[in-house]
């Protein structure tokens, strides 16, 4: 043991003097590193191992046994039972309906739709409506009480390559020329022995037929006599075929058009001969759409020949420009739009009557030739709920025609021979009018439930043989307001006029005299609503010149006040 310590205490004495010297000496440094082999590295192999090919791909039979042993089990597995979804089931739909009502000035309304079918193929059905009020207009002495009935009867069928509908029905109306002069002192005798009624009656057929897969597209047909109870009758033809092929990698679309119209009125107004008049007309426009990207442009033309007689009518063609295009320059927000179009338009009685109900039935009927229709407009969407479009235009119109007061034959005590003679109807005068406009509107869906908007059209008329543009406001606007939700309804509606221009011409015996007429604006605001107890029962009203403004639709005629209607509305199914 003492011969082990003493050998260590030597060692150690030797390293502490190593260190103390601190002499250099020669190390030996061990690098090691993976290996990386490299192709120089590699040997070709000597030889080839043999393989028996025969066995390659043969299957080694196996031999095995089952050895069953019963196990007792209580397990009993459950039969599956598939997920019901729960699905709010869809509220019945009913096509049927007949809403009945009354408001005040005793004016009852009803209105009945309804339709069935034998086969899936086809539907046929009828509309009707009816209102009526017993009058009561302030400060109004004739009668100025009215009806207007309608009823629609129609036939659809669906066939293989086409469909087709027939529409036929009547319509009557009753009116009175109430709106008597306020120049003119009128005699109760006068006043007693005139007789105001006019009334209307329309019978009409028509149908259309659209062809799916065909050069021939289809056509509409219409079909009416009109007359007014006085001795005036007119009958109307049109005919609208249209037509599509294709040139190229583009289509032709052409619209063509076959009008007659005949009609007659037993006197003129100053009681000296009869008023017949024919027209005929012919037309084709042929239309090529071309569609860019965001560029669509529309080349066509309207090509027309009208022939006539009376009112100085001639036999003469017709042709007008029809080219519009439209831009996209930012998708869904502005749209840049643009054309020039004209047109012939045939005036007729019907639609003078129904436009204005109070004139006499003693017209000058002619055809409205605009010659060209210049427009450039912006449309979009700055939001998406809320869309707008922006229009102005300037077109120029030959024979367009006026509402004017007719001549009064009476001073208020000289009696006459027809109730329509005494400053109380209308006569339709026509002149060359230039009309530059400027239109816009804007709409905004604030949720599911609520819509708005409104619209604006100013109108600057420069005439050629007239003084004033007779009973044509410049400037008409209007606003909406909708409120639906699953069981209440509720909508206002506000109209303004602006001011518009007439003359009164009372021509007598040994007396002319001519008084210049300026009717205001007005404001119209209606309110209408209802409650929906269930999908059948309906309970609604309306509430008509809620100002209560005692405005003139037109010169000397008066509207009601304040009307109230309410009623209900019944939903069924057959």
């Amino acid at each position: 043991m003492k011969k082990h310590i003493s050998i260590l205490i030597i060692l150690l004495s030797m390293v502490s003097f190593a260190q103390v010297k601190d002499t250099l000496g020669t190390e030996v440094i061990n690098i090691v590193k993976p290996y990386t082999p490299t192709v120089s590295d590699a040997f070709k192999i000597k030889s080839s191992p043999e393989i028996d090919s025969s066995a390659i791909g043969s299957k080694k039979q196996i031999e095995y046994s089952i050895f069953s042993i019963p196990v007792a089990s209580t397990f009993t597995p459950a039969k599956g039972k598939a997920k019901v979804l729960k699905v709010n089931p869809s509220p019945p739909v009913y096509d049927n309906y007949i809403s009945a009502g009354f408001g005040n000035f005793t004016t009852p309304g009803v209105e009945l739709f309804a339709h069935g079918n034998t086969t899936r193929y086809n539907d046929f059905g009828l509309f009707f409506d009816y209102i009526s009020s017993k009058g009561g207009i302030n400060d109004v002495v004739l009668d100025n009480d009215y009806f207007d009935t309608n009823l629609d009867l129609f036939y659809k069928q669906d066939q293989r390559d086409f469909n087709w509908q027939l529409n036929s029905g009547f319509r009557m109306q009753k009116y009175n020329w109430y709106g008597l002069a306020e120049h003119i002192n009128y005699s109760q005798n006068l006043l007693d022995g005139i007789d105001e009624e006019i009334r209307y009656t329309d019978i009409y057929l028509g149908g259309k037929i659209d062809y799916k897969d065909s050069f021939f597209k289809g056509a509409t047909v219409e079909s009416n006599l009109f007359a007014d109870g006085k001795g005036s009758t007119e009958a109307h033809f049109l005919a609208q075929p249209k037509i599509e092929f294709p040139i190229a990698s583009e289509y032709i679309n052409a619209d063509m058009r076959i009008e007659f119209l005949k009609g007659q009125f037993a006197s003129d107004y100053m009681n000296v001969d009869n008023i017949n008049y024919t027209f005929f007309t012919a037309g084709f426009s042929p239309s090529l759409e071309i569609l860019r990207n965001n560029l669509t442009v529309n080349l066509g033309v309207h090509l027309l020949y009208s022939s006539g007689s009376g009112s100085d009518n001639k036999n003469k063609g017709y042709y007008y420009p029809n080219v519009n295009a439209s831009y996209k320059l930012i998708d869904e927000v502005l749209t840049v739009y643009a054309g020039v179009t004209g047109g012939l338009h045939q005036n007729t009685f019907k639609g003078f009557a129904n436009e204005n109900p109070y004139v006499s039935p003693t017209l000058t009927i002619k055809r409205t030739d605009e010659q060209y229709n210049g427009f450039f407009g912006l449309k979009g969407k700055l939001a998406s709920n809320i869309a707008y479009n922006f229009k102005a235009s300037y077109k120029n119109e030959r024979d367009k025609p006026l509402y004017k007061l007719n001549q009064s034959k009476t001073d208020g005590a000289i009696p006459t021979t027809h109730g329509y003679q005494i400053g109380n109807s209308f006569n339709v005068l026509y002149d060359t009018i230039s009309t530059i406009s400027a239109f816009g509107e804007v709409t905004i869906d604030l949720s599911k439930q609520l819509k708005l908007g409104g619209n604006f059209e100013f109108n600057q008329y420069d005439t050629k043989n007239e003084a004033e543009a007779w009973n044509l406001p410049r400037l008409k606007a209007s606003a909406f307001v909708n409120y639906n939700n699953d069981n209440w309804f509720a909508g206002a509606d506000l109209f303004y006029v602006g001011k518009r221009k007439d003359q009164l011409v009372i021509n007598v015996p040994l007396s002319f005299t001519v008084t210049n007429i300026i009717i205001g604006d007005y404001v119209d605001l209606n309110f209408n609503g209802g409650y929906k107890f269930n999908e059948k029962l309906t309970v609604f009203g309306k509430v008509n010149n809620v100002l209560s403004s005692d405005y003139q639709k037109y010169t000397n005629f008066y509207v009601q006040g304040l009307q109230v209607f309410g009623g209900l509305t019944y939903k069924f199914d057959f």
